[in-house]
C-alpha cells in the first residue's frame, strides 16, 4: 500500500512541494486536514500513519495542486499553481471511460484511478496554465465526458491509490494506471465547444442585455434550434454547420452535438421520455461513432438537454 502511494505522489508533485492531505470518516464524520512538504508526507512514519487511519476508516486524499510554501489551509487563494487537469466519472464510469480514450480531442492521461466500481479519475499533468483557464478546461471536460461538473475547483482533493475507499463495504482498493509522462499544454487539448445554452448556464454572472454581443457559437445555437423545430433533416443540418465552422479544431464533431444537443432539447419539450430520447440519438450516430464513445455521449447529451427543456418549461 505504502509504495503505491508514495509512487503516486512522487509522480504528482515536484520535489519540495507543499502539499495538502485530507483525511475524511464518515461515520462519525470526522476531517483532518494536514498541509506537509511532500518529503514529509513520503517518510515512512507519515505513510504508515495514513494507512493506520485509513485502517481505521477514514478515506484518504491529497490536492490535486500544490500550496504556496507556508500554507496553513488548502483555500483557493492558498494555491501556489496549476499542476494537474482532471475528470471525476462517477456515472455510467466504464462507457465514458472508454469514450474518454477513445477521443481524439484530449491526449492519453497521466494517471487513471479507479476510486470505487465503474467510478473513475482522470489526471493529466499540466504546465502554463493559469486558474481561469484550468476552471474552463475542467468545465469543458466534464461536458464533453460527463464528468462531474462541481469538480472544477482549482482546490479539488483526489483519492491516492494504494489507500481503501471506506464509503464501500467491503472496502475498495484505489487502483491507479499510468498513460504518458508527458508535461501537457493547453494546445493539446482540442475540446470541442458545446452548445451556447450550456456554457452560459455554466456562468457565475450574466452579461447585461446592453453590452451583449452574439458569438459565432450563439448564432449556430439559435439557428439549428430553429430548423430542428421546423422539422428540418438532422444529416443535412450537420454537414451544413460543420462547412460553416472550419475554424473549428472537430468542426464535424461540434455539428454533431450541437444538432444532437438541439433535437434533443426539441424532443424533450414534446414530452419524450429519457430513455426513447437516447435511442434516438444512438440511432442517429451508432455508424457515425464508436460504440463506446457513442453511448457516453449520447446520455450526457440527452441529461443536459433535458434540464435545458426543464428550465424553458419553468420559464
Amino acid at each position: 500500500m505504502n509504495e503505491v502511494a508514495k509512487d503516486f505522489l512522487v509522480r504528482c508533485f515536484a520535489p519540495d512541494s507543499t502539499i495538502a492531505l485530507l483525511l475524511r470518516t464518515e461515520s462519525p464524520a470526522k476531517t483532518q486536514q494536514r498541509v506537509v512538504t511532500l518529503e514529509q508526507a513520503l517518510g515512512p512514519r507519515y505513510l504508515s500513519w495514513l494507512a493506520h487511519e485509513n485502517h481505521a476508516g477514514a478515506n484518504v486524499y491529497v490536492a490535486a495542486n500544490p500550496l504556496r510554501c507556508g500554507s496553513r489551509r488548502r483555500t483557493k487563494e492558498s494555491i501556489d499553481s496549476v499542476r494537474h487537469l482532471y475528470l471525476d466519472i462517477d456515472e455510467d464510469g466504464d462507457a465514458r471511460l472508454a469514450a474518454l480514450r477513445a477521443s481524439d480531442s484530449v491526449p492519453p492521461a497521466t494517471a487513471v484511478l479507479s476510486t470505487s466500481p465503474h467510478k473513475h479519475q482522470a489526471l493529466w499533468r499540466v504546465d502554463g496554465f493559469n486558474f481561469e483557464q484550468q476552471e474552463a478546461a475542467l468545465k469543458q471536460l466534464a461536458i464533453a465526458f460527463g464528468g462531474d461538473p462541481a469538480c472544477t475547483d482549482c482546490n479539488r482533493v483526489l483519492r491516492i491509490p494504494g489507500f481503501l475507499n471506506r464509503k464501500y463495504s467491503p472496502a475498495h482498493c484505489v487502483t491507479v494506471e499510468y498513460g504518458s509522462e508527458a508535461i501537457l499544454s493547453s494546445a493539446d487539448f482540442r475540446l470541442p465547444d458545446v452548445p451556447a445554452v450550456t456554457s452560459l448556464s455554466l456562468r457565475s454572472t450574466a452579461r447585461s442585455a446592453a453590452s451583449h454581443k452574439d458569438t459565432r457559437s450563439e448564432q449556430d445555437w439559435a439557428w439549428i434550434s430553429a430548423q430542428i423545430a421546423q422539422g428540418k433533416d438532422a444529416g443535412k443540418l450537420t454537414h451544413e454547420l460543420a462547412s460553416r465552422r472550419p475554424d473549428k479544431p472537430n468542426p464535424l464533431y461540434y455539428a454533431q452535438r450541437t444538432v444532437d444537443m438541439a433535437s434533443a432539447r426539441q424532443w424533450f419539450l414534446k414530452g419524450a421520455p429519457l430513455d426513447d430520447v437516447i435511442t434516438m440519438l444512438c440511432d442517429r450516430r451508432c455508424f457515425e461513432l464508436p460504440a463506446a464513445l457513442c453511448s457516453a455521449r449520447t446520455r450526457e447529451i440527452a441529461t443536459t438537454a433535458q434540464r435545458m427543456a426543464a428550465r424553458h418549461n419553468v420559464a
